[in-house]
Order: structure tokens, then C-alpha cells, then sequence
């Protein structure tokens, strides 16, 4: 389970950031979660839960924004969404999707803090 590693790796940037801004307790953590990153939301809300209990973060809520894949055609510059069980070809013009314009996103967006 890769969700553990994240979410320490979130915690340990938030910690930081907290610790810079001198504030306390955590309230709720935005991030985006790509769906290409393979990553289980409810996972990293067990996780985050488990990490975060007994700390200045427990009962913090993790806001998590799935984002869906999106490529671009080689050809035609079309964006469109990508299903990754199905053909990647463009809507458009039967091209390619040849770049991803989102999907692979793993970020932390805002933190609310008091």
C-alpha cells in the first residue's frame, strides 16, 4: 500500500509549513489526486486517519480532488478525456493522445489551519 508513503510524506510537508507559519492544529488539507497515479482516495483517508490520530492533525479533514485524465491529439491539439480502459484515440480526428494535460497530479492544493 503506496497510500501509507504519501500520506507520511504529506504530513511531513504540512508539519513543515505549520511549523514555519507557527500555527497548531490542522483543520483540513486540499489535494489533487491524478487518476493515472494509481492512488486509492479512500486509502489515503484511512491512512491520513490513522497517521494523524493522537496529533495536532487528528480529526483534520483530507479534501481530496479526484482529477480525471485528459490528453491531447498529436494531430488536431483536441483535448479530451481519456478512459484507461478504453482506446486512446482522438474524438476529432482518430489521432493519438500524445501528451497528458492532467491525470498525473499528486498535490497538495491549501491547508486550513487555526
Amino acid at each position: 500500500m503506496h497510500e501509507l508513503s504519501i500520506v507520511t510524506s504529506i504530513i511531513g510537508i504540512v508539519r513543515e509549513n505549520m511549523a514555519l507559519h507557527g500555527v497548531g492544529r490542522l483543520k483540513k488539507i486540499k489535494i489533487q489526486v491524478g487518476e493515472m497515479t494509481a492512488v486509492e482516495p479512500e486509502a489515503l483517508r484511512f491512512c491520513f486517519g490513522i497517521c494523524a490520530e493522537g496529533t495536532d492533525m487528528e480529526g483534520a479533514i483530507l479534501d481530496i480532488e479526484e482529477v480525471p485524465v485528459i490528453g491531447q491529439c498529436v494531430h488536431c491539439k483536441k483535448e479530451f478525456t481519456l478512459d484507461r480502459y478504453s482506446d486512446s484515440r482522438c474524438p476529432e480526428c482518430g489521432g493519438e493522445a500524445g501528451n497528458y494535460v492532467s491525470g498525473t497530479e499528486l498535490d497538495i492544493i491549501s491547508m486550513e489551519v487555526e
